[in-house]
């Protein structure tokens, strides 16, 4: 299983940014997909998720309204869309697979796949 993301940039407040999560290796209909990100001097903390079959997402209280997880079955891609970006959005967004997983469990330690990190810089 490869995670590829990707998208990240610099933006200002307010802006928006949509990142890219391109998956292979095998078929994730059965998998939970979740965007994870770090901010400097922070732990890794869980974003959202979505079942890939049924498209059934759940969010942190911290980006819910603002930002939307859809996927692409065709592309075998996972979007994360990021609206009303503000400075605190500051880090390192990684995409993660778990197979069969229950979008109520935001461990990381449950993501047995990971993408490579994309930066995102959100200036005030």
């Amino acid at each position: 299983v490869q995670l590829q993301a990707s998208g990240g940039g610099l933006v200002q407040a307010g802006d928006s940014l949509r990142l890219s999560c391109a998956a292979s290796g095998r078929t994730f209909s059965g998998y939970t997909m979740a965007w994870f990100r770090q901010a400097p001097g922070k732990d890794r903390e869980f974003v959202g998720a979505i079942k890939w079959l049924a498209s059934i997402t759940t969010y942190a209280d911290s980006v819910k309204g603002r930002f939307t997880i859809s996927r692409d079955n065709a592309k075998n891609t996972v979007y994360l869309q990021m609206n009303s970006l503000e400075p605190e959005d500051t880090a390192v967004y990684y995409c993660a697979a778990y197979q069969s997983g229950s979008l109520s469990d935001k461990s990381e330690s449950s993501y047995r796949y990971w993408g490579r990190g994309t930066q995102v810089t959100v200036s005030s």
